[in-house]
């Protein structure tokens, strides 16, 4: 993996931790818990523990294709706000833009073709 596609999948796990990510940890489906922080180690088997390393983890992601008519229809409303705003002036649309996608955990920027995340399953963030 190359330092920008590092960087890349730091920022996209970083960004949807509070939404309930399900990653792919060394071949074993993990679900971290809320409270839990990238410091934190985290159970893997009874027995063992080891501290959670981002890079090593591959998260599930919904392709955008996935969208639902309704979220395709809220997806189409952040876009028309961010044709009318040019500036920069007014960019609080684009953070709910954001967050409204890491929320609904859609592959925005390409990961899952990079081989950096896996498809998720059509049922698993439901």
């Amino acid at each position: 993996m190359t330092q920008e596609e590092n960087e890349l999948l730091l920022k996209e796990i970083s960004a949807r931790l509070p939404y309930g990510l399900i990653v792919q940890y060394k071949r074993k489906t993990f679900e971290p818990y809320s409270e839990y922080t990238a410091d934190e180690k985290v159970e893997i088997d009874d027995m063992l523990h080891h501290r959670l390393k981002v890079l090593d983890c591959k998260p599930y992601l919904r392709p955008m294709s996935s969208m639902t008519e309704q979220e395709s229809e809220k997806f189409e409303e952040f876009l028309e706000l961010q044709s009318e705003y040019t500036t920069g002036a007014d960019i609080r649309f684009k953070y709910d833009m954001f967050d409204w996608l890491n929320s609904r955990h859609f592959d925005y920027r390409g990961l899952i073709e990079k081989g950096l995340a896996l498809e998720a399953p059509e049922e698993m963030y439901n």
